[in-house]
């Protein structure tokens, strides 16, 4: 039977038309996609058949660890692909979209969705629907993502039937959306139009063609002119590195070898922690106020006489600048530039540095001088102090665990890339010396939105990357009890992986962070509880340590390959959290109003 676009536009036409699944899956490999992570569902069983020749469809363990390992994805490989059935698939999803659009993701999140030939005067399962409801709303999922700011659209079929549906545009239109701002993208997809003939696309040759949008704003020549002028005049300059750089690797080389041509210091703010080798001499680590341990506290506090800020967020957030403590120095230093990056992909951050690569080596080269750094800010340093200072046998702690980690990733041929859990653990982290490996990033957390219980589906997510890319680079994931049962369902896939994983389990039975009574949701745990076995059934080794010689002496071991779980039993006294645990349960306390926290709060911002 003759088809009416056949009848408008020929055979020839209409027998080019791609079907809607496969041009689905051309897309997600034009912009990169290896991977998909997702669940199985009736809805989405036609797009799973569709993409599956093309690309690698992962199961997670549940919807909310797809979308957070679709995160992680993001952010080592550049973009995130979810993919789940209607409603029930898709709503599980939205903490995870939250932390895409906080972390500036960009994530395309799939949802099937019931066919257009389905929607009519009765309810369908999957559907947010009361029985005393009048009417039946088939948006639910798409207005949820809107409601975080999300553009979420569902893809439309055939409203003619001389003319092709063109679906597949409204999915380049979204993947390009998604690509170019750094933000999550929700596509629904009803199932019928999977298998329909979509109207042909002409991709670009190239996604660097899609950014089309030029720097339309002038001035950048008198903005390198005034750093220019001023790094001239400094004796002891340092260059401070902001987040936003995370997803744009290419700028942030340029950078760091700006600075290695002029001698310059560098340190990076807490969100951009991993994003640079610190044991570079040049690398004064990661700064954050009175929260830092950074070996090059001193010279940022004391010494540095101008600063160039780069990348970092328009509207501070209060974890990122030592929570409103007014101890961050680099926030109040008098002499610094700021280059926000307000103009589309850091395009003005771009036309600023190139100009300083052209002009300020050869003006400065006879007027600037290596800083000279006391041996406390020299990273390369710190961990052979650390080695010095560890006592064989005495308890291990969160007040210790990062020191005793350094001086064990000392002797790895290797250094891990740490992924610590949102809690006690991840504050406990700052203190790693994170160093340079071949994924490009070295710690990965989701320290502004703070989901608890991404991790493992982070850990997955690096795992599978690492393969790809063929590298035998360890993962240290760092956890406490809590945040580990949030979670636990995500190792059958870490088994499946045959990945690299180390998770080390601190273990108090309870959680800590932000503890302000006894009550029962505050016991996360039971004492009869084994995670050793657990991590047994999922086909790794479980480990038991309670000394500083006995962690480095199992880490050097599982750090060779495979599934572990190492379990130290931890205190909850004070004296037995990190110095930066310390510091926020006062913050918040005092924002809770316990007179006592508020107290040792004040004290903590009185030392500005």
């Amino acid at each position: 039977m003759t088809s009416s676009i056949q009848h408008n536009f020929g055979k020839q036409y209409h027998d080019s038309l791609p079907q809607l699944g496969h041009s689905l899956a051309q897309l997600l490999q034009f912009f990169g996609a290896k991977r998909l992570y997702g669940v199985g569902g009736d809805f989405v069983a036609n797009l799973i058949n569709a993409l599956e020749p093309s690309l690698t469809v992962l199961p997670s363990s549940n919807e909310m660890h797809a979308g957070f390992s679709a995160c992680a994805q993001a952010e080592v490989a550049g973009l995130g692909v979810c993919l789940t059935t209607y409603t029930v698939g898709s709503l599980p999803c939205i903490s995870a979209a939250a932390l895409a659009r906080t972390e500036g993701l960009p994530v395309i999140f799939i949802s099937g969705a019931p066919g257009e030939n389905e929607i009519a005067q009765h309810s369908l399962h999957h559907t947010v629907h009361p029985h005393t409801a009048w009417n039946t709303d088939l948006n639910a999922a798409l207005n949820a993502f809107k409601a975080l700011g999300i553009r979420a659209e569902r893809l439309q079929g055939q409203r003619h039937t001389g003319q092709p549906n063109i679906a597949a545009e409204q999915c380049l239109a979204l993947m390009t959306h998604a690509y170019l701002h750094r933000q999550p993208v929700y596509i629904e997809i009803p199932r019928d139009l999977v298998q329909q003939p979509t109207q042909a696309l002409s991709l670009p040759p190239s996604l660097d063609s899609l950014q089309g949008q030029h720097l339309n704003l002038s001035g950048a020549e008198l903005i390198a002119a005034n750093i220019l002028d001023k790094l001239s005049k400094s004796k002891a300059p340092l260059l401070f590195l902001g987040e936003k750089l995370r997803l744009n690797p290419d700028l942030l080389a340029r950078l760091v070898k700006l600075c290695h041509q002029l001698q310059l210091p560098y340190a990076v703010t807490w969100f951009a922690k991993g994003m640079v080798d610190e044991s570079d001499p040049l690398c004064l680590g990661c700064y954050n106020g009175v929260f830092s341990h950074t070996p090059g506290k001193i010279y940022i506090e004391t010494i540095a006489d101008y600063v160039l800020e780069i990348g970092t967020a328009i509207f501070p957030s209060d974890t990122n600048n030592a929570f409103g403590s007014q101890t961050h120095a680099i926030d109040k230093h008098q002499n610094k530039t700021m280059l926000k990056g307000t103009a589309h992909r850091e395009q003005d951050i771009i036309a600023v540095v190139t100009l300083l690569e052209l002009g300020l080596q050869h003006r400065l080269e006879a007027t600037t001088k290596q800083p000279q750094l006391s041996p406390q800010a020299a990273p390369q340093d710190a961990v052979a102090v650390m080695g010095e200072n560890i006592e064989a046998q005495q308890s291990l702690s969160y007040a210790n665990l990062a020191k005793v980690i350094n001086v064990a990733q000392a002797t790895l041929p290797q250094p891990y890339v740490f992924i610590p859990e949102i809690g006690n653990a991840f504050f406990a982290s700052f203190e790693l010396n994170t160093l340079s490996t071949e994924l490009g990033r070295s710690f990965l957390a989701n320290p502004w939105y703070a989901a608890m219980g991404t991790s493992l589906p982070y850990a997955r997510a690096v795992a599978d990357e690492l393969a790809y890319i063929g590298s035998q680079v360890p993962i240290l994931v760092i956890t406490g009890d809590g945040g580990f049962n949030f979670q636990a369902n995500e190792l059958i896939n870490l088994q499946k992986q045959h990945a690299n994983v180390t998770i080390l389990y601190m273990r108090n039975n309870v959680f800590h962070l932000g503890k302000a009574g006894n009550a029962p949701i505050y016991h996360c745990n039971a004492e009869g509880f084994d995670p050793k076995l657990l991590i047994q059934a999922y086909g790794g080794q479980g480990h038991y340590c309670q000394t500083q010689a006995q962690l480095i002496q199992t880490l050097q071991q599982t750090a060779t390959g495979g599934l572990h779980l190492i379990e130290i039993p931890t205190s909850v006294e004070t004296q037995c959290q990190s110095d930066i645990s310390r510091k926020l349960n006062s913050y918040i306390g005092f924002k809770n109003g316990d007179p006592v926290a508020s107290a040792q709060w004040q004290a903590l911002c009185d030392q500005a």
